[in-house]
């Protein structure tokens, strides 16, 4: 289970910011409960990626746009993620906290120091982390070089995996973020772990991180072209086995 969150804090919001963020994640929260357990879910793995989703520890990368989906996919996991103190990172940092994720503070473009020695220290607990890697502003589906980093100073090797959704309203937003249509499919495709040498150089890191881009433009392809194919062959419906 993950640890309680502080309150809201009345000096960082105003009043009327507070009720709206209680409003976003009252509703958040009820979107992703009610539609999650009808979505009809196939998870399909790349030749040399991990053996199972819950897997730990690992560094995971995946594209802002399938948040909702992989919320509930990855539920009570214990996942560290990385969330900002912005307006946009306490609504998403606390609905994701009611699925069983844990916040670590700071973004790619603020306080990302402290925020990566956080998730290194999950690391050494044994947890998986992960990124959403195009976030929080963009620019849409392109890696950004902190999971690279991460993973040459802790040793973890990198995963990545992208959810995609047959049916969804989208929305008109910089991430295309998806909404799945409830009974739709999805279909989550796995790509091939990365291991990162400790003794990696920056030029290394540059072609790790192109190899990360690569990969997930791969499985992002994959996972569209085959989610109609979802409850058939080899693509058979997900049967979670931790508990819930």
């Amino acid at each position: 289970m993950a640890p309680p969150l502080p309150p809201i804090d009345p000096n960082r919001f105003t009043l009327r910011q507070r009720i709206v963020l209680r409003i976003i994640i009252f509703l958040g929260h009820a979107v992703i409960r009610l539609i999650g357990p009808t979505l009809r879910i196939s998870v399909s793995y790349e030749e040399g990626a991990q053996e199972k989703l819950d897997q730990r520890p690992l560094i995971a990368s995946f594209w802002h746009s399938c948040m909702i989906p992989a919320t509930y996919i990855f539920r009570d996991m214990g996942i560290r993620v990385m969330s900002s103190d912005s307006y946009d990172g306490q609504y998403m940092g606390r609905i994701i906290h009611k699925f069983g994720f844990v916040a670590v503070k700071g973004s790619s473009s603020r306080n990302a120091v402290r925020a990566l020695l956080g998730l290194r220290r999950a690391l050494e607990e044994g947890w998986t982390v992960a990124f959403t890697l195009d976030g929080p502003r963009g620019p849409r589906h392109k890696v950004k070089p902190g999971p690279v980093a991460l993973a040459r100073s802790s040793g973890v090797a990198l995963t990545m995996f992208h959810a995609a959704v047959d049916k969804a309203w989208v929305l008109n937003s910089w991430d295309r973020l998806m909404i799945p249509i409830p009974f739709s499919r999805v279909l989550v495709r796995v790509g091939k772990l990365i291991p990162v040498p400790a003794d990696a150089t920056d030029a290394d890191l540059d072609c790790y991180t192109a190899e990360l881009q690569a990969g997930l433009d791969r499985i992002c392809e994959f996972a569209e072209a085959n989610v109609n194919r979802v409850g058939a062959g080899e693509f058979p419906y997900y049967k979670r086995t931790i508990v819930d």
